[in-house]
């Protein structure tokens, strides 16, 4: 399959976004010229960011083996996998697209759905970058009861999910390669 068979509506979307923002520039629409600003930005940061991250990845993937992953937090791993997700979260640095990549390499290392889910919820509430500067404008009382709260339903509802989904012997789709 050709690669603009397969991702034919991206690429026309792509195309259409970039005639918006050249036609806004043209114009001098101050709203497309900002979307057209905005996304250049964040492209270069993204730019910025996703080489490291893909070797950090990488690096788990060469170093890290299956069978370490899988007995911490695979099938047989107990209640102390999710604290385990939870660590892990929190020293990500990068928020959700560095996330996703580990959640990945998580899950081709066989860790358990609710695990990952644990995992990916707990990336967005725990990270250690992103807790000191919230602890720093709001305060550390303020802090300690977000996580006081937050991460017992973070851990319940992903292990709920995920026995869920086992229980109803759902898999995810198997990623194609190439």
């Amino acid at each position: 399959m050709s690669l603009f068979r397969k991702h034919r509506w991206s690429l026309v979307l792509g195309f259409a976004f970039a005639i918006f923002v050249g036609a806004s520039l043209l114009a001098g629409f101050e709203p497309g010229e900002a979307i057209g600003r905005h996304f250049l930005a964040f492209f270069i940061q993204m730019l910025k960011v996703l080489p490291c991250v893909f070797v950090v990845i990488g690096l788990f993937d060469v170093w890290v083996k299956t069978e370490t992953v899988e007995k911490h937090l695979g099938h047989g791993s107990g209640p102390a996998s999710y604290i385990w997700s939870v660590l892990l979260a929190g020293v990500i640095v990068g928020g959700v697209h560095v996330a996703l990549p580990v959640a990945h390499a998580l899950r081709e290392k066989r860790a358990r759905l609710g695990v990952i889910l644990a995992f990916l919820s707990a990336s967005g509430l725990c990270r250690i970058p992103m807790t000191l500067f919230e602890a720093s404008f709001l305060g550390w009382k303020f802090t300690a009861v977000r996580f006081a709260v937050s991460l017992p339903l973070v851990v319940v509802f992903a292990a709920l999910i995920g026995a869920w989904f086992e229980r109803s012997a759902y898999r995810l789709p198997e990623l194609g390669r190439g």
